[in-house]
Order: structure tokens, then sequence, then C-alpha cells
């Protein structure tokens, strides 16, 4: 088996980048016509090995990654249609692309129902070959990015990807395991910027719908009179600006999820027939009288107190009953606190990579600035104000001279002080006064010295990302110390 490129043996998973030539098998028993295919290939920057029988085809889709396959239909011993069936086989990912003859033009076609790309007709130009095996890898391309782009979701959204270190979130993450598989409605409650969306996500990437779109709408940030057409389409001439026919987020989501966010800013009319619709599981687009099947699981959030909506008649009852078949309830940041280091050092990175920054970590300092703030934007706060601080940074280390002055300055309501929610200070003496200053709260007042030196260790330990030698030094002990008394408290 002769090869006019040897270096066709690097990773499949450079097949989807465009600074790799794409990689063909070309197999043909014909060595005159295998060449000219070959060197007509070459000229368009392909990596090109020939096989010049069937059995030689067969052996090299076992032994190498190829992107595309160009095949005679017609050989002795091995056909094409048996390279056909190897390479289904042994790489599904590569498209297959049939050489004939006129007289088996049909058997050609036949090849395509069992996953050929297309086939060429005898005799062929360099042009034709040239144009019908880029169009296989323009195919080849965009399904490996569609992978890529799976890969990337099921990584971002992946429940065991989610940024958290609190016994909350612990448990959000356990029923979203629970939920995620079925199709139950779900509806997410929490305060603005508390992550809604994300969980929303989460559940859709870990569900049997997951190859299906994720729609999202935000039904505040819609004017009243079109939030009807939003959801379900209109028909040309249903209102003075609806100039031709639209599909609405329902049919765009069909086979999907649709994500209502701030569904309790939804106006009434429209929740009735959105009621109609979850219940009939068919949609009417405005101006229209014909009824449309959908196959869509709704997720829905907000940020109101449905209850009281309803109380006061702004949200119906059925409705919200329809959608909380199941509910999930995400506190504000300011009560799950251990998550605010963790998440701040997620979005450090996503700043680095977006900005193209090389931001290495925070300060004791900002460390300790950001447990003590009370984030009232919640989590989209956080992360606007760490990008805020990569950005400013002129020293690849995040200090309190990146903060912005507003923030240093700004006078906020100050934080309950309890053993877990206490600022992150520097001296026993510190936490021995934090625990003091708050006579209504489980103040570390009353604790055995053990355990206020042991919540001491632990805390200082988070303030300082887990650095045992900068541990050390707030605390004023030893690293052989410290080491010691990890050992002891169980804090390793």
């Amino acid at each position: 088996m002769a090869k006019s490129d040897t270096k066709n043996e690097t990773s499949s998973e450079d097949s989807g980048s465009s600074s790799k030539a794409m990689r063909v098998l070309l197999v043909d028993n014909d060595k005159d016509h295998a060449r000219a295919m070959t060197e007509s290939l070459d000229r368009i920057g392909l990596q090109t090995t020939t096989a010049t029988s069937g059995p030689d085809g067969k052996k090299a889709l076992t032994e190498n990654i190829f992107d595309i396959v160009v095949t005679d239909l017609m050989m002795n011993d091995v056909d094409g249609m048996e390279v056909l069936r190897t390479a289904r086989e042994t790489q599904p990912q590569c498209e297959v692309v049939m050489v004939t003859g006129h007289a088996s033009v049909p058997l050609a076609v036949e090849a395509m129902k069992e996953g050929a790309f297309n086939f060429l007709e005898k005799p062929i130009t360099p042009k034709r070959l040239q144009a019908i095996v880029v169009r296989a890898t323009e195919s080849v391309k965009l399904r490996n990015q569609n992978r890529q782009l799976q890969s990337r979701l099921d990584e971002k959204f992946g429940f065991e990807n989610l940024i958290y270190a609190s016994e909350s979130m612990k448990g959000v993450v356990h029923r979203l395991q629970r939920i995620a598989p079925t199709d139950a409605g779900v509806l997410i409650t929490g305060e603005t910027g508390s992550g809604k969306d994300v969980i929303a996500q989460a559940i859709h990437q870990n569900s049997p719908r997951k190859k299906k779109p994720f729609v999202a709408i935000n039904t505040a940030a819609v004017a009243e009179h079109l939030v009807e057409s939003e959801l379900f389409g209109h028909v040309k001439g249903a209102f003075t600006d609806a100039i031709s026919d639209r599909e609405g987020k329902f049919e765009y989501a069909n086979g999907g999820t649709l994500f209502l966010d701030e569904v309790g800013d939804m106006p009434m009319p429209t929740q009735i027939k959105l009621l109609r619709v979850l219940e009939e599981r068919e949609i009417t687009r405005v101006g229209d009288n014909k009824s449309i099947p959908v196959n869509v699981r709704v997720l829905a959030a907000t940020n109101k107190d449905l209850e009281k909506e309803i109380d006061e008649g702004r949200f119906r009852s059925d409705l919200y009953f329809r959608l909380k078949v199941v509910t999930v309830h995400l506190d504000p940041l300011s009560q799950r606190r251990e998550d605010i280091l963790p998440l701040a050092d997620y979005f450090r990175k996503q700043a680095n990579k977006k900005n193209s920054r090389a931001v290495k970590g925070f300060s004791p300092e900002v460390r300790k600035w950001l447990l003590a703030e009370n984030w009232k934007g919640n989590v989209r706060q956080l992360k606007n104000v760490v990008e805020s601080l990569v950005v400013m940074d002129i020293d690849d280390f995040l200090g309190m001279d990146d903060l912005s002055p507003d923030l240093v300055d700004s006078k906020t309501n100050p934080i309950p002080v309890t053993a877990t929610t206490a600022p992150i200070t520097d001296t026993a003496a510190d936490i021995l006064q934090v625990g003091s200053g708050d006579p209504t709260s489980s103040s570390l007042v009353g604790k055995s010295l053990k355990d206020i030196e042991r919540w001491a260790i632990e805390h200082t330990l988070t303030l300082a990302n887990h650095n045992r030698e900068e541990t050390a030094r707030i605390l004023g002990i030893s690293e052989r110390n410290l080491y010691r008394k990890l050992n002891e408290y169980g804090l390793r």
C-alpha cells in the first residue's frame, strides 16, 4: 500500500480544527486513476493516503483515522460497498464518497442509502472531485463543531461542574439530579441574579431533551402587547406590524425545553392562554384559528412570591399549580457565603479568558472583602465585580487597589455576624471580638477554646485559598504547627 503522505496519525481530536489539513483515504485498484485523484486532492491542501485495493483500504481504516474516504465502487476481492460498511463501523465520524461508472449508478444510490455522502460518476475531472470532497470536509467540520459545542455545554452545565461549596447548593444539586431525567415542569424561585437561568440550563442539559433546543424568554423584558406573539407566534396581518408569518418560542423549542424567566410578570390574558397550552399541548398563533401540536418541557422562574401575587389578583392560581410540579429554591448569595470564593475564582478565570488577561488570584484582603460584602445583586453582581477587578488589574494579582472607589467607600448594610458568616480576621483577639459583638447570634462566645481554634483555622484556610503558608502567617503560627493542627481537627 503506497502512501502519498505519512503524516496521518494525528489525533482524531484535530479533525475539527481549521488549522489541520483534513485527512482523506483514497481507495482505487486503478493505480493511474488513483495517482491522478491523489494529485488533485493534494493541490487543495488535503492529506491523502492511497490504497490500491479494497483489502488495503479496509486495513487502512482499521489502522488510521480519516475524515473523508473516496472509494471506487467496483473493485475485485473487496468492493466499495464493503469499504463503506467498514468505514461506518470503525469511524462513523467520516464521510464516504463513492466513485462509479454509468452502469453502476443505481448501486451508488443504494450506497447513499447506507450512509455514503455522495457519489461521482466517471469520467471525473479534478474540479468535480475537489468540489465534492470540499463539501464533504465542510460536513465533517460542522459535525465536529457541533460535537465540541455539545461537549462544552455538558462541561459548563453538568451538575458536577456547577460551582458551589455550601450545604444549601448541595441540596439543590441533589434535587436537580432527581428532577432532570424526568419531564416534569419546574418552578425555580430566588432573588434576581441568584443563578436561576444557570439552573434551568443545567436541568435541560442533563435531561433526555438535551439534543433539542433550549429556548429562553424573559417575559418581563417583552412589551405586554407582544408577549403572546413571542410565545405562540403570529400570522401575517394579525396586527399592524405583522408583515409575515412568525414562529413563536413554543414552536421553536418543539422537542426541547422552554424557559420562562420572570414568569410572575406575565400579563393575565397571556397566563390564560399559557395554561391552555400546558394542558392541551398545542398552540394557536395570534390571528390564526389552526392549532399546532407542540412537545415542550416548560421550566419557569420568578423572583416574586407567587402566592402573594395570587392573593392580590395578579397571578392565576391554576397556572401556578400547573407550573410548580416541582419547585427549586435558590438562596441569595448572602445566605450561602461558602460559595463566594469558589465562584469568585471561577469568574476570575472566565474574565481572564474573555479579556486576554493572566490574573493569578486574590490577595487575602480582597478575599476578606469579598466574604464581608452583602452581595445584594447576588451571583450576577459578584461576577461583574470580579470582571471589573480583572480589567483594572496591572500586576496580575487582585488587591484592594483594583477595587472601584465606590465599592471600597460604599456603606453597605452590615451582615449579621455569626460563626458562619463573620468576616475572616487575622488574630484570635479579632475573632473573640466578632463573637462578642453579636449576642443575638449563635456566636463563638461560650464555645471551648478548641472549637474557636478549629473555627479560626478552617475559615482562615478558606480566606487564604487553602494556602498553608499564608494561613500560618495570618494565624501567627509555624507551618509545622499548622500541619499538626490540621490533622488534629480533621481539616486536611
